[in-house]
């Protein structure tokens, strides 16, 4: 049997800090390998991803596992009281960068994999996509992996994304969807002047002021079946002026939005441009966007694939899993146009903190959840 643990461990020890890969995708292609797994490097931009198929190529009855070995991070070494590339256990809890999300859930489907092939050789194929490229940009990572797949012929039929989704104990959420997310960066131009005389300048701040309030308490809805509802946050307004008699000549602000399927990129773009657009005429200014949309809001219907996942966990764990839209975006919204996708995986508490960790017993059991979602699936 494979041991989840001592993979985790030895991903952990890799330095694959975004966008170092550090070696861990060739831990991963190794043990796949010498399981059968077809093992082909898809790098591109700098970012090393792995794409592992056993079994036929385009098989119609072909499960998918997606995850990163990349990590954000250590942040401040000092403040740790672990390695944090150590992969030490101290009573039963592994310490490492990554421990959480999410190399614990890579080593765990992998190991579900190749002991599930070895032992119960499906009529179908088992394919991992794995990236080093989701803490990042995430634009040579999953999407590279997919315009492959695409060139290649090669499929998934369904895909389980191993991210961390459960809030405090294991079992209790599995995601069927994602948010959309997208930032705005906004630069209001006016006239410097003196701030005696402020009828010979023209005072960007009001109108940036005037514009962020009015973003901020507009009400985008109420939410929808699955997802809670759409949210604004207004992150930074950046003047840099120190000087209390100068009237500056440009202020910065940038908001994110969090938005459910009620919404779409374009038509929240459209919505911020009008807004700047009647700012713009009401004080005179010139107001400039930048906008990045980094995933839509997408929902994969509970059915067929939610319910298997979610019969695995209950017999594994003796918890239902709720059925949960919350939380960032992950690479799902990537693989969401390509087939059926949900995420489960760990407790999420220590994700991106220092001491980040994980219950070694935990991982075993995500390993018993991702192998009985294959025997099922196959079944």
């Amino acid at each position: 049997m494979t041991d989840p643990a001592l993979l985790t461990a030895r991903l952990i020890r890799c330095h694959s800090v975004t966008p170092a890969d550090g070696g861990a995708l060739d831990v991963l292609a190794d043990a796949l390998g010498q399981a059968g797994f077809a093992c082909t490097r898809v790098d591109r931009g700098g970012i090393a991803n792995l794409y592992a198929r056993w079994g036929a190529k385009g098989h119609p009855r072909s499960f998918g596992f997606n995850g990163h070995t990349d990590v954000v991070p250590v942040g401040d070494a000092g403040a740790w009281t672990r390695d944090p590339f150590g992969a030490e256990v101290v009573d039963g809890v592994m310490y490492g960068r990554g421990a959480t999300d999410m190399k614990s859930g890579v080593a765990a489907f992998a190991a579900a994999a190749i002991d599930f092939v070895r032992q119960t050789p499906p009529d179908g194929a088992v394919i991992l996509a794995i990236t080093g490229d989701e803490e990042g940009d995430a634009t040579d990572g999953t999407l590279a992996l997919l315009d492959w797949m695409r060139d290649q012929g090669e499929v998934m039929s369904v895909c389980l994304v191993g991210e961390p989704t459960c809030p405090d104990r294991m079992g209790e959420m599995m995601k069927i969807g994602r948010r959309g997310s997208m930032t705005a960066w906004v630069t209001v131009t006016g006239r410097q002047g003196h701030s005696a005389y402020p009828h010979r300048a023209l005072n960007p701040l009001p109108a940036m002021a005037r514009l962020m309030d009015r973003l901020a308490s507009h009400d985008l809805d109420r939410g929808t079946d699955h997802f809670d509802a759409s949210t604004l946050a207004v992150v930074t307004i950046d003047t840099g002026n120190a000087a209390t008699n100068v009237i500056p000549a440009e202020t910065r602000a940038a908001v994110n939005i969090r938005f459910n399927d009620l919404h779409t990129g374009a038509g929240l773009s459209d919505w911020l441009r009008a807004e700047a657009q009647r700012v713009e005429a009401e004080f005179g200014v010139k107001v400039a966007l930048r906008i990045k949309i980094s995933g839509e809001a997408f929902l994969t219907p509970p059915g067929a694939l939610s319910d298997l996942v979610a019969r695995a966990v209950q017999a594994e764990t003796g918890v239902t899993p709720a059925l949960s839209t919350t939380g960032g975006t992950s690479d799902a919204r990537f693989i969401k146009d390509h087939c059926p996708v949900v995420e489960f995986g760990l407790v999420g508490r220590t994700m991106h903190q220092v001491d980040e960790c994980v219950p070694v017993d935990q991982i075993h059991q995500l390993k018993a959840i991702y192998a009985r979602i294959l025997r099922d699936y196959f079944a």
